[in-house]
């Protein structure tokens, strides 16, 4: 271990040794990286435990520098000790990414490895660490996104480790698998390019120009990846945080330069695409997408690419061929993101295989939920891009005594852009405090 300070913090850097398939915990062991974190003074208190669960997949807990400003984690650490987990697989823990994953050999047992890296197996590595860390005592779970999926399996099936399940725009449909999910999405992501356009009128052309563009002569990115009109429309990614439509509009207004050629997508801003665009940092995100989705019932089959067929509103060709305004997409995953980007290239049979997978286990209980007794609060963002507030609604009337906050003054980032006034409302809700 190792311990250092950062302003208001003491913060303690863990690994922790876990099976990387919990039904054979005597067998291959993979590693995963854990912060700790505890307000100066307190570090020797005898404190709750507060866990972390990142949205994602495929992203490390986000690291923070000190306790101060408009963060969550200076909330939190006036009253917990906070655990900020690299779930398996990202940040610090044991990696898996182009570079790592020809180590386990064939695409085909990539795509094996890969099966453990879902809720089921993050929800046991929480718990084998906790046994550890905290000597069996309960903690809180705070689920950011994909967070509060693995917080709901972690109701699901292990609610005995838990004290108080805190979840911010992470709510899962119980049962709709990854086509439903999609069917929900593309409305959606509609509805947020519209506003975006109904602010900024003069992105409706610029878009066009830019995908336009992009259809005759797909450009390089500096990374070694290609910005086709389709990946181009994967900005709309950026419409689920709630300053980005402002980044959409200023990535958008300066696209092009004069060229002795003629115009052509300036350096600075396919350098500024790229940072927005590469899944360099986060390739699970991508590989592992659909799969989160995956409720026992057969392959999601890029559900992502074959339900956007059924909204051809989203097809740049033909939208560009009338002239009804460009629409972006969302947090959706394609084939074809494994052909235009370089961390994902050695990817894309392994990704084809998950795809095609068909035993992935059912990952909630509407039993064990209905009979739920850990506190739980959920903040439900309204109309949130990435989780279906339906979807999101549903569950929470089937998880016993969970209380719901809903508001539309957050966007789907609300715990990072409102952070302690978002976890002192859920923890208020928790505790009946309201």
């Amino acid at each position: 271990m190792t311990s250092y300070r950062q302003p208001g913090l003491v913060l303690t850097d863990r690994r922790f040794s876990v099976p990387l398939d919990h039904a054979d915990p005597g067998g291959e062991q993979i590693e995963i990286f854990a912060r700790e974190a505890v307000a100066c003074g307190r570090s020797g208190a005898d404190l709750p435990w507060l866990l972390y669960l990142e949205g994602g997949p495929g992203f490390g807990a986000r690291r923070f520098v000190g306790a101060g400003g408009q963060s969550w984690l200076g909330r939190a650490v006036q009253e917990f000790r906070v655990l900020l987990l690299d779930q398996r697989g990202t940040g610090n823990s044991t990696p898996a990414n182009r570079q790592t994953l020809p180590l386990r050999g064939t695409p085909r047992e990539q795509a094996a490895y890969l099966a453990h890296f879902r809720a089921d197996s993050i929800v046991k590595d929480c718990e084998v660490i906790r046994k550890r860390l905290t000597g069996g005592a309960r903690w809180t779970v705070l689920g950011q996104s994909f967070g509060g999926f693995c917080a709901t399996h972690y109701l699901s099936t292990a609610p005995a480790g838990l004290h108080t399940v805190l979840i911010t725009g992470g709510l899962p449909s119980l049962d709709a698998g990854a086509d439903e999910v999609y069917r929900a999405a593309y409305p959606r992501i509609t509805r947020k390019v519209e506003a975006h356009y109904a602010r900024y009128p003069q992105d409706v052309e610029r878009a066009r120009r830019i995908a336009a563009h992009l259809l005759e002569r797909p450009a390089a990115l500096p990374g070694g990846g290609l910005l086709t009109a389709e990946s181009f429309q994967s900005l709309g990614i950026l419409l689920g945080s709630g300053e980005g439509t402002h980044q959409l509009h200023l990535l958008l207004e300066d696209a092009f330069v004069p060229t002795v050629d003629g115009p052509a997508l300036s350096d600075a801003f396919l350098e500024n695409v790229q940072a927005v665009l590469s899944y360099a940092g986060h390739p699970l995100y991508a590989v592992l997408h659909e799969a989160i989705y995956a409720q026992g019932r057969g392959p999601t089959g890029w559900a992502a690419e074959r339900i956007r067929a059924e909204f051809p509103r989203f097809d740049a060709a033909k939208t560009l061929a009338g002239d009804e305004p460009l629409l972006f997409t969302g947090e959706t995953v394609h084939p074809w993101h494994f052909e235009t980007d370089p961390a994902l290239r050695p990817l894309r049979e392994t990704a084809a295989i998950l795809a095609e997978r068909a035993d992935w286990p059912a990952l909630y209980d509407a039993e064990q939920l209905a009979a739920n007794e850990v506190p739980v609060a959920a903040a439900v963002y309204h109309d949130d891009m990435y989780v279906d507030t339906e979807h999101a609604l549903r569950t929470a009337r089937t998880i016993r005594g969970l209380r719901t906050w809903v508001t539309d003054e957050f966007e789907h980032d609300g715990v990072r852009a409102g952070g302690p006034r978002v976890l002192d409302r859920l923890l208020a809700l928790a505790r009946d405090e309201i």
